[in-house]
C-alpha cells in the first residue's frame, strides 16, 4: 500500500470514527468533563422539556423515549421515537401520562405503560406534602404500538399498577413491574401478555428490572429498610402504596434469576441508587445513584461489577445523570442528563462513544 493510500485509508477510518451514532445527533464534547474517562465523544439527541428512559432498539438504530415538553403543549409524559435525522415522532396516544417504553423483538413496535384508556388528561400533580415520593398510578397498564399500521394491543387490564416493561435480548420474555400481588412486585411474562410469572416477592419495590444479555438474570431496584427499623418503615411504606406512593429515598440494586431465584444485593450504598443495567458482557452494572453527595439531587452514573465491590464512577456532572444504556454492539451508552439545559430542569438525551 502506498503512502497516499494509508493516508486516505487512515483518515477514512477517523472520519467514520467520529461519525454520530445517529444521524442528526448534536456534537456536544464539551460537555465531556474532567473524570469522564469513559467517554469518548458526545452528543445530544433532543433539546428543550424534559427527555427520559431512551432505549435502543434491537437494531441499535433508533431510540424510544418519554417527554414532556410544556412549551409545545404536552404536558405530562408521552412516548417518542427518534428516528435518524427527524423530529420526534409521537408513538403514544397523546392522552392521560405514560412510562417506560421499550423495543419489541423486530424493532416493528414498542411497548409502553400508559393511562389513556381511564383518563383522557394529565393526572393531577403528586401530593408533597408528606415528603418526596414517587405517585405509582393504579390506572397503568401495557400497550404494544405496532409502528408501521399505528394498531394498538392492551396487554393488561387490572385495576393497579402495571409498569416498567422491559424485554429480554433473546426475544422470548418481558419483565414488568405490578401491584397484582399487593405489593410491587416484578413479573414476567410471554409478549402478548400471557403466561404471567412472579419473580419477586419481598416486601418493598421490586421495580425497573433489566435482563442480562444471555436472558438469565434481571437487575433491578429495591426498597432498602434500615436495619433494626425495619418494622416502622415496612409500615410507612405499606400506607404510603396504599395510597398508590413510594418513598425512593433508600433503593440499592439487586440480581436474581429469571426464575425469582438466587436473589442477592448487590450495592449497600445507602442512597437512592436506581435504573440499572448490564454492560455488554454482563459482567458490570451501570446505575444512577446520589450515595456519593449531600445534594438529594446531585445523582450520577456508577459501575459495579456483579461480584460485587467499590463502585467506580462514570459521571461527575453536578446535576442529573440517569436512565443509561449501552447499544446492542456495546459501542455506545445512552442516557438522560441536566447538562447543557437552556433552563434550569431540562432534562435531554445524550450519547457517549464508550471506551
Amino acid at each position: 500500500m502506498t503512502r497516499a493510500a494509508l493516508a486516505l485509508l487512515l483518515f477514512a477510518l477517523s472520519s467514520c470514527a467520529s461519525a454520530p451514532p445517529l444521524p442528526g445527533a448534536v456534537p456536544a464534547d464539551d460537555w465531556i468533563l474532567p473524570g469522564e474517562t469513559h467517554f469518548a465523544r458526545l452528543w445530544k439527541l433532543t433539546e428543550g422539556g424534559e427527555n427520559a428512559e431512551g432505549y435502543w432498539s434491537f437494531a441499535g438504530d433508533r431510540i424510544v423515549f418519554q417527554r414532556r415538553h410544556p412549551q409545545s403543549g404536552v404536558d405530562c409524559d408521552q412516548i417518542y421515537l427518534l428516528r435518524p435525522g427527524d423530529e420526534p415522532e409521537l408513538v403514544s396516544t397523546g392522552q392521560g401520562v405514560t412510562t417506560c417504553a421499550y423495543f419489541m423483538p423486530g424493532d416493528r413496535s414498542v411497548v409502553f405503560a400508559s393511562t389513556h384508556a381511564r383518563m383522557e388528561g394529565c393526572p393531577p400533580p403528586v401530593d408533597f406534602s408528606e415528603g418526596y415520593v414517587w405517585a405509582i398510578r393504579p390506572e397503568y397498564d401495557l400497550w404494544t404500538r405496532d409502528l408501521d399500521t399505528g394498531a394498538l394491543t392492551r396487554l393488561t387490564d387490572t385495576w393497579g399498577y402495571d409498569a416498567e416493561a422491559t424485554v429480554s435480548p433473546r426475544g422470548d420474555r418481558m419483565v414488568f413491574t405490578s401491584t397484582r400481588s399487593g405489593d410491587l412486585e416484578l413479573w414476567t411474562c410471554a409478549l402478548d401478555g400471557s403466561d404471567p410469572v412472579q419473580v419477586t416477592d419481598a416486601i418493598g419495590y421490586d421495580g425497573g428490572a433489566f435482563f442480562s444479555h444471555d436472558g438469565k438474570s434481571l437487575v433491578f431496584r429495591s426498597t432498602a429498610f434500615t436495619p433494626g427499623a425495619e418494622a416502622q418503615e415496612q409500615a410507612t411504606y405499606r400506607d404510603l402504596l396504599s395510597n398508590w406512593k413510594v418513598r425512593p429515598h433508600s433503593m440499592e440494586i439487586m440480581l436474581i434469576d429469571v426464575d425469582g431465584t438466587n436473589r442477592r444485593q448487590l450495592t449497600r450504598l445507602g442512597r437512592a441508587s436506581f435504573a440499572p443495567f448490564f454492560h455488554p458482557d454482563d459482567s458490570k452494572v451501570i446505575f444512577s445513584s446520589n450515595f456519593h453527595e449531600e445534594a438529594a439531587r446531585n445523582f450520577d452514573l456508577f459501575s459495579i461489577p456483579v461480584t460485587g465491590g467499590e463502585p467506580e464512577r462514570i459521571t461527575t456532572y453536578e446535576g442529573f445523570d440517569s436512565f443509561p444504556m449501552f447499544s446492542p454492539d456495546g459501542r455506545y451508552l445512552v442516557f438522560a442528563s441536566n447538562r447543557a439545559g437552556a433552563e434550569p430542569g431540562e432534562t435531554n438525551l445524550f450519547v457517549a462513544e464508550w471506551q
